[in-house]
């Protein structure tokens, strides 16, 4: 198993929509998905498309959400983890898990912010930073 491409990187921030016309009045990236509330997933996203990747930007929708905890210790926000694109996210997982990793949650791959599986390696075992493994996307996913 090899990672693929990098699809995106994560940031998050209190507020997408800032954070959305900070990109574009900033850096020109004016190229943004309308934001997507992810109930299930406890986030609010936009998609910043560049092109080589896309930022996605992640807001918590409540207390509950895995992005209020980084938020509180990073009031402003940051960069919360980098993906990267794998042909098959069950081989990948179980590569990583023979590899010494841990994945994060139950282990099982859950559906992303792209429609597609994910898993999450703990930071420890990168050097700190969080690293989202998705199924390769088809269609208007990709």
């Amino acid at each position: 198993m090899k990672i693929g491409r990098l699809n995106h990187v994560g940031v998050a921030t209190p507020d997408v929509e800032a954070a959305a016309r900070t990109y574009r009045e900033l850096y020109g990236a004016d190229e943004a998905s309308d934001p997507i509330e992810l109930p299930k997933l406890g986030v609010k996203v936009i998609f910043v498309r560049i092109p080589n990747m896309q930022i996605e930007l992640i807001e918590p929708l409540g207390a509950a959400s895995p992005i209020h905890k980084f938020l509180e210790k990073n009031p402003k926000g940051g960069q919360h983890h980098m993906c990267f694109e794998v042909p098959d996210i069950v081989a990948a997982r179980d590569a990583m898990r023979e590899r010494g990793a841990t994945i994060l949650g139950t282990g099982e791959p859950y559906t992303g912010a792209h429609g597609v599986p994910v898993i999450f390696v703990h930071p420890k075992n990168t050097g700190g930073v969080l690293v989202e493994l998705m199924q390769e996307p088809e269609g208007e996913h990709a």
